[in-house]
């Protein structure tokens, strides 16, 4: 089976709508539809048969400028992130992310890219390399 290969340009992920423009533009090319930006739909990405991952074959991410990424999804997003689901208007599970914005503020939560890396290592057929 052969290796897939797709380049996340890091640099030009600066907040979370940044990563699903990112991965659209990698992976949902000639589609008709785009990923929304969802953990969960990610994640069903991965799995493969959707877009340019249409197997479940070896892929290598090559992430550029990862450090920038880590950092434009790091606590301040995740905050943010978090704030969103714990508005008054959400239908989100208020005490699941109430603890989640707890554990972040104490220093002990994930931040949002630690998610998606999360995500990623839950796919063994996915290699991510740092550039």
């Amino acid at each position: 089976m052969q290796q897939k290969q797709f380049v996340i340009e890091g640099s030009r992920i600066n907040d979370i709508p940044d990563f699903y423009a990112e991965i659209n533009r990698l992976f949902m090319t000639g589609e008709d539809w785009q990923l929304g930006g969802s953990l969960d739909g990610f994640n069903d990405l991965l799995h493969g048969g959707l877009g340019a991952l249409d197997g479940d074959g070896p892929v290598t991410l090559v992430w550029k400028d990862m450090a920038h990424s880590r950092a434009a999804l790091g606590i301040v997003t995740t905050r943010k992130y978090y704030e969103g689901k714990l508005s008054p208007e959400s239908p989100y599970n208020k005490t699941y992310f109430q603890e989640k914005l707890a554990e972040l503020n104490s220093g002990r939560g994930q931040t949002y890219f630690d998610i998606l890396m999360e995500i990623i290592a839950d796919h063994p057929n996915i290699t991510v390399v740092a550039r």
